[in-house]
């Protein structure tokens, strides 16, 4: 674990750090009834600059819940280094054919097998407006052993890093 940022703009780095790191998350939709409907997605750009950029088909559940309401959520998690990241924001549709092909990467063809040329190709674009992680310091056993001393001292444990970051 690093030290704890004391700049917002070092959160922001560490932010992009964890992100960086799991780049599998489970963005989160709300359905037209309200329901929160929430699915895996694979992060296409890493360089996060406030931007996360995913691809998906156009005429997807995800695609129209987005047009009806455009706030999003997408939680990453990386169990192997106890970390999670919220990051809250407004997502739009991209279909520029240069994002398109900026973004592409030959392991999507299993979802798109035409490559960058399939039907109803299309981009979700990200916007965050803030962010949240959890850095958890140390291993599981670790961790439990911070449990247990919680248990016999009455003192919560220590849960590592914590940190808000607005963009």
């Amino acid at each position: 674990m690093s030290p704890e940022p004391t700049t917002d703009a070092e959160a922001r780095h560490r932010v992009t750090e964890l992100i960086r790191a799991a780049r599998v998350c489970m963005l989160t939709t709300i359905a037209v009834d309200g329901r929160q409907v929430s699915r895996p997605m694979v992060l296409q750009e890493v360089e996060f600059d406030g931007d996360l950029w995913f691809f998906a088909r156009a005429d997807s559940a995800k695609i129209r819940q987005i047009r009806v309401n455009p706030e999003v959520n997408a939680a990453f998690g990386d169990q192997r280094r106890h970390t999670w990241i919220s990051v809250s924001g407004t997502a739009r549709e991209e279909n520029g054919r240069a994002d398109v092909e900026r973004l592409w990467h030959p392991a999507l063809r299993v979802w798109f097998p035409d490559g960058p040329d399939t039907p109803g190709l299309t981009l979700i674009r990200l916007h965050a407006s803030s962010a949240h992680y959890w850095d958890s310091p140390g291993s599981t056993v670790v961790n439990l052993l911070g449990a247990a001393r919680a248990v016999v001292t009455g003192r919560p444990p220590r849960p590592g890093e914590n940190r808000a970051v607005d963009y």
